[in-house]
């Protein structure tokens, strides 16, 4: 079932549209829930891997523009960031987040936003709702997000990456969903112990 779905998102990564459909996408998930730009920057970078630093850059300035739109979201249209997280049904997660958002907000801007089972909607919206300081907000979306992708296309721009991924395809996406728990189960520690 895996070895489908990666044919066809190569084929795609390596159309002329991929670019296009990673910036909006790394746009999309800081204001909506939606799909990490990952998903769209892991097959490019396999594609092309002479453009792995070009397209974590793009990846990481549309992310944090997207974060830029939720920050202000949150910010200005406070009642209607709300409506938008009831509507997803994460309003309880808002609340929960807001919480710990009061005790370490830039840790949990630092943590959440690398993490990519937790949406950076979150982040920017409860940011926004917050009030939370705007440069340290950008400046610490640049590191964290910039870091991540920059940290794919580091991973998958060596010479022999699309080999092993082709031949630990399952392996590989074992791990990562085992790591995602360890990650997950770490923030759930760290936020029961932060008050």
């Amino acid at each position: 079932m895996l070895r489908p779905l990666y044919d066809w998102a190569m084929r795609m990564a390596a159309g002329r549209h991929a670019l296009s459909a990673m910036a909006g996408t790394a746009v999309l998930e800081a204001t909506f829930p939606f799909v990490p730009p990952d998903v769209i920057l892991g097959p490019m970078v396999l594609a092309r891997r002479d453009r792995a630093w070009f397209y974590a850059a793009v990846c990481t300035v549309c992310s944090v523009l997207g974060g830029c739109i939720g920050y202000a979201f949150g910010y200005f249209a406070s009642d209607a960031a709300v409506g938008l997280l009831s509507m997803t049904g994460r309003a309880g997660a808002l609340q929960d987040f807001q919480a710990t958002f009061a005790r370490i907000g830039l840790l949990v801007i630092l943590i959440k936003g690398v993490v990519p089972i937790i949406p950076y909607m979150l982040v920017t919206l409860a940011s926004g709702l917050a009030h939370f300081s705007l440069p340290v907000f950008i400046g610490a979306s640049i590191v964290i997000r910039g870091g991540r992708f920059f940290l794919v296309a580091a991973l998958l721009q060596h010479p022999h990456a699309k080999a092993f991924v082709d031949k630990y395809l399952t392996w590989l996406v074992v791990a990562v969903l085992g790591l995602l728990v360890l990650a997950l189960v770490a923030l759930h520690f760290l936020e029961k112990h932060a008050g």
